[in-house]
C-alpha cells in the first residue's frame, strides 16, 4: 500500500490508520523500553520526560485512530497483517546510536507517515463515511505533535 497515491476508498483509509495504530504502539513500547535500558550514568529527568511524554502521546494517538477507524464503513485489516506490514516498512533493524537517536528515528517515522497520510487524504476526492475536516484535523493534530516530539528530542540531543 502506497501513500504516494490518493485514498480511494473507505477501506484503504482503515488499512493505513491502522498501520498509523502499529506505528504508534512502536513508538509507546520502545520509548518505555528505553528509560530501562539506559545505563545509571545516563539518566536524568529530561531524558526520562522526553520518553514519558512519547508513550503517553502515542497512546492517546492510538485511540483517536481508533475512534476514526470505528466510524467507517470499512472491516479492518487482520492485526497481524498491518503488524508485519509496519515491521516490514518502518522498522529499522539498523542499530542506532543511542536512546535519542532511536527516538528521534520513530518520531521522524511517524511525522513522516502522517504528513503523507494528510496529503494522500487531502489529494483524494472521495467521499469517505467519516466526516473529511474531523478526519483531517485530527491527523493534522497527530503530524503537528509528531513534529513537535522531533523538535524536542533534537533540542535535547543538543544540549548533551
Amino acid at each position: 500500500m502506497s501513500l504516494s497515491y490518493p485514498v480511494a476508498n473507505d477501506h484503504q483509509l482503515a488499512r493505513l490508520l491502522q498501520i498509523g495504530q502499529v506505528l504508534e504502539e512502536v513508538v509507546e513500547a520502545r520509548a518505555g523500553q528505553h528509560y530501562d535500558t539506559l545505563p545509571d550514568s545516563e539518566r536524568d529527568d529530561a531524558i526520562e520526560a522526553l520518553l514519558e511524554h512519547a508513550a503517553s502521546e502515542s497512546a492517546r494517538h492510538r485511540e483517536q485512530l481508533e475512534a476514526l477507524i470505528a466510524e467507517l464503513n470499512a472491516d479492518p485489516v487482520a492485526y497481524d497483517e498491518i503488524e508485519e506490514l509496519v515491521a516490514a516498512r518502518y522498522e529499522s533493524d539498523a542499530d542506532t546510536d543511542g536512546v535519542l537517536y532511536d527516538q528521534l528515528a520513530n518520531e521522524e517515522t511517524a511525522y513522516k507517515f502522517y504528513d503523507d497520510l494528510v496529503d494522500a487524504v487531502e489529494g483524494s476526492n472521495v467521499t469517505f463515511s467519516i466526516d473529511r475536516e474531523r478526519l483531517l484535523d485530527t491527523l493534522r493534530e497527530i503530524r503537528a505533535e509528531e513534529e513537535e516530539g522531533v523538535e524536542e528530542v533534537t533540542r535535547l540531543m543538543e544540549e548533551r
